[in-house]
């Protein structure tokens, strides 16, 4: 469906809605989400049944299995009661669906959000579609073990502190019984954790430059390529593991973490649950690695998952979908119910996270931390890519030379290109 017939299709449905609105009288509005997330239906379903009791207001809920949102979003929109809650979350859903859906700005949950960092803005400056959630990664912590080292957390706010205690960790590794970072295979089951995420550092910061990317730049500049070298050469040179090893995988650096063989462990969000309960104090901190101003770094925030209201719907419905979502963000039992549910929501009054790292990024918002975003989501022929730069840092791992960490260059550089025009020609 091309853009032109989106937009006609969007205009006949408006007209359509107005027409039954006028024809039905009075209405005080209803809700229909279009829900993106599976795992979460059984409690939205409960803050459905919750509000209706609250306000005597009806929230539907209509959850897609996973891999069907698109098709079933083409459908639903068609139709003469279409949902009032959607999810844009990447450019490519906002390009195709952002004249059928009304301008955020100034609206009442626009100006609960805590942060602009999840959005999405069409091509004439509108706001189409807002985080409700997200998750995050970075470096994650043992704060035990840096207090049993004789270091503190308040030394870990550049590259410079984290390089003094983690390569003074590693010196001391036989005498305190520990080492800095857990292993960094480039295996299948880990090189993902440096390949996509690591590899975020450099793109952010080159987006950042730019002013933001809209979509996939036909290429790189490596401008910091450097910075990431600092920060992968302290993770494989004061690790658990030798670097030479790290090829063909077969380590376990979650359970190195959560058996306090290491104080540092690249990974994200998701790992709380599985690491929380051996490690209490686990937090998560940037990824440090030189950059002038970096004390100001937040955690690598991103996702899918963004609120878009349609403007084919009545205007009582809008009305009513408006004042559910200010109500979920703000509600203090409602707010509680999504939290636990999507992990973290970007709201100013919604119940804190208890994952402790998802918290630790909120922390960092607060405190005027810029958010590092997933610029790494725009990798082009993203499979190949990536196995292009698993085969260069392999190289490098085995020989850490400067003439190895060209090759490691290129592949970024060099493979970002090819791999964009294999992708778009």
């Amino acid at each position: 469906m091309n853009h032109v017939k989106v937009r006609i299709i969007c205009i006949l449905l408006i007209l359509s809605t107005l027409i039954l609105t006028a024809c039905s009288g009075s209405d005080k509005g209803s809700v229909y989400w279009l829900n993106f997330k599976p795992e979460s239906d059984e409690v939205l379903h409960d803050v459905a049944k919750l509000y209706k009791e609250k306000t005597g207001v009806e929230v539907k809920i209509v959850t897609a299995a996973s891999g069907t949102y698109g098709q079933l979003l083409n459908s639903e929109l068609d139709k003469s009661h279409p949902p009032t809650i959607i999810v844009l979350g990447n450019n490519g859903s906002v390009a195709k669906w952002a004249d059928c859906c009304i301008d955020l700005r100034g609206t009442a949950i626009e100006k609960e959000l805590s942060t602009d960092s999840y959005n999405f803005y069409d091509s004439e400056g509108r706001l189409v579609s807002i985080g409700y959630c997200y998750e995050c990664y970075g470096i994650i912590v043992n704060k035990d073990l840096i207090e049993k080292s004789g270091h503190s957390m308040d030394e870990l706010i550049n590259f410079e502190g984290l390089k003094r205690v983690a390569e003074d960790i590693h010196s001391r590794a036989s005498q305190l019984g520990f080492d800095a970072f857990t292993s960094s295979d480039m295996d299948g089951s880990s090189s993902w954790r440096f390949t996509g995420h690591m590899a975020n550092l450099e793109y952010f910061y080159e987006e950042r430059d730019a002013g933001g990317w809209s979509e996939c730049p036909k290429s790189l500049k490596g401008t910091y390529m450097e910075n990431f070298r600092n920060l992968y050469d302290l993770c494989i040179n004061n690790s658990t593991v030798k670097p030479e090893t790290l090829a063909t995988g077969g380590h376990d650096a979650e359970n190195e973490f959560k058996t306090g063989k290491a104080a540092f462990f690249i990974n994200g969000s998701w790992e709380y649950d599985a690491i929380s309960a051996d490690v209490p104090s686990a937090t998560m901190i940037p990824y440090y690695c030189g950059v002038e101003g970096e004390e100001k770094a937040g955690l690598n925030c991103g996702t899918e998952n963004c609120w878009a209201i349609p403007s084919l719907c009545s205007e009582a419905d809008i009305q009513a979908t408006m004042d559910f979502l200010v109500w979920c963000v703000t509600d203090e039992e409602a707010s509680r119910m999504l939290v636990d549910t999507f992990g973290v929501m970007p709201y100013k009054k919604a119940a804190k996270s208890r994952n402790g790292f998802l918290a630790a990024s909120d922390k960092y918002i607060e405190d005027g931390c810029y958010v590092m975003d997933w610029a790494t989501n725009y990798q082009p022929n993203v499979d190949d890519y990536r196995a292009g730069l698993v085969s260069a840092l392999n190289e490098y791992n085995a020989d850490r030379s400067d003439a190895n960490w060209e090759k490691v260059e290129r592949a970024f550089v060099d493979g970002w290109a090819s791999n964009y025009k294999a992708a778009n020609e």
